[in-house]
């Protein structure tokens, strides 16, 4: 890059907004999805068995992360060739669509099969969204950060996933405090989905007035590229070339996504339908660990900066696996509002220092050229695997096993994985620069 490319203070400023907002906003989406999956299992799917309506509404969240490493990688290919701002905006427009239509939808009584088919195009649009949103999202927040403060930077990310889970758990709370449950059951649990229609355009409009990723601009000046103007396609140049790189960011999402899908999602399920603590304590604890998440994800990824990647994931990630095994096997004991809510603290703080470095460690060792794609496929690979079926898996798992304790042998396996994946990742000494060749890309 050069002096021309340094983007101003203000506009840092204004990419950070955009990425926390744009983000927060899709979060937001998937997660009030899951903090009401039990009202949808009874809107959009027959009644005759409460179990098997509550599975298949987990399944459909689930759906929409099969068609997420397909949306990674054509929103990646998207962002990589015609730049991340555009990819970005596209990305929210989807995702305020199918947000709408989950809002707007009838329910089974009146339109019979239709609901659920429609729920699940719904899910769809949602997913492919999704699968571009964090790729390109960590992307365009580390190419404006300066180098020596990328890992925090890249921390905004979580943060902004953190504040879409604390604000879906704050409305979510509000309406089931202040509504009955005929009320919440008929129309309250569609306000947060209606509300993001709203939010979609506010979303788009703040990612439009950014400018293009300065490493990005640098890059394709380099190659000789105007923005817009086509390239080679890096899909086969990233599976052929980044092999390693994509073993490592994909293990390593595998941790931080169950730890999302099982303490986020599926826990707060759990603690209302297997231990009948009300779901307003239950979305209380919720609200609680994600500030927790909110505060501490920064400091994780200012560590990050310091100490480099690798050590702070290792030793995050071993935190993380002893204190939510001890706290989880303590709740399970004595299901209680006290013992869930010190769960919530315990395994968000601990949670907090995995979180903060895994977008940087997911992007930064892909080339320019492919960056995006990169980090999407990786991710959603991840997510696919072990994050949008962990609620429909272990409702399943805990009803054969008949173990409660059994969501915490699927964290374990997600750490022995991240462990690997961290283990693969380059040191400081092998992270160069050079990585934004265009000899590596085209």
């Amino acid at each position: 890059m050069n002096a021309t490319d340094t983007p101003s203070p203000a506009m840092v400023r204004r990419v950070v907004l955009a990425s926390i907002v744009g983000n927060a906003f899709e979060w937001f989406d998937f997660a009030i999805y899951g903090l009401f999956a039990g009202i949808i299992a009874k809107q959009y799917f027959p009644r005759d068995n409460a179990l098997a309506s509550l599975m298949l509404a987990l399944a459909t969240f689930g759906v929409g992360f099969a068609v997420r490493p397909i949306g990674g990688v054509m929103l990646g290919v998207y962002g990589d060739r015609v730049g991340r701002k555009k990819a970005l905006s596209l990305t929210i427009g989807m995702m305020a669509i199918g947000t709408g239509m989950i809002g707007l939808l009838p329910p089974y009584g009146a339109i019979g099969v239709f609901a659920p088919l429609l729920l699940l195009i719904a899910r769809l649009l949602q997913g492919i969204s999704a699968g571009g949103e964090f790729g390109g999202a960590t992307t365009m927040l580390i190419e404006f950060a300066p180098v020596s403060r990328r890992g925090l930077y890249g921390s905004f990310q979580m943060c902004s996933q953190a504040l879409a889970f604390a604000i879906g758990a704050a409305v979510a709370w509000l309406l089931v405090t202040r509504l009955s449950n005929s009320a919440l059951e008929l129309w309250g649990w569609r306000v947060p989905f209606i509300l993001g229609i709203l939010v979609g355009p506010l979303g788009w409009f703040i990612r439009s007035r950014v400018d293009e990723s300065p490493q990005f601009a640098a890059y394709r000046r380099n190659a000789g590229l105007s923005i817009g103007v086509s390239q080679p396609m890096p899909f086969w140049t990233l599976v052929k070339d980044q092999k390693r790189q994509i073993a490592a960011s994909t293990g390593v999402c595998v941790a931080g996504t169950v730890s999302a899908y099982i303490f986020v999602f599926f826990l707060p399920i759990m603690a209302r339908q297997q231990f009948g603590i009300s779901a307003g304590d239950v979305n209380l604890c919720t609200l609680a660990g994600t500030v927790v998440i909110l505060l501490v994800c920064p400091m994780a990824g200012y560590l990050s900066d310091r100490a480099g990647r690798k050590q702070v994931l290792i030793l995050a990630m071993l935190f993380y696996g002893l204190v939510s095994f001890l706290m989880f096997r303590q709740f399970v004991a004595a299901p209680s509002f006290r013992t869930l809510f010190q769960l919530q603290l315990g395994v968000s703080f601990a949670m907090s220092f995995l979180w903060g470095p895994v977008p940087i460690a997911l992007t930064e060792g892909f080339p320019v050229g492919v960056r995006s794609t990169g980090a999407a496929l990786a991710y959603n690979i991840a997510v696919l695997l072990f994050g949008g079926l962990a609620p429909a898996v272990n409702t399943w798992l805990v009803k054969t096993t008949g173990s409660n304790l059994a969501p915490m042998y699927y964290v374990l396996l997600s750490i022995a994985i991240g462990l690997a994946g961290a283990a693969l990742l380059p040191g400081r000494a092998k992270l160069s620069e050079a990585s934004n060749s265009v000899r590596s890309i085209v």
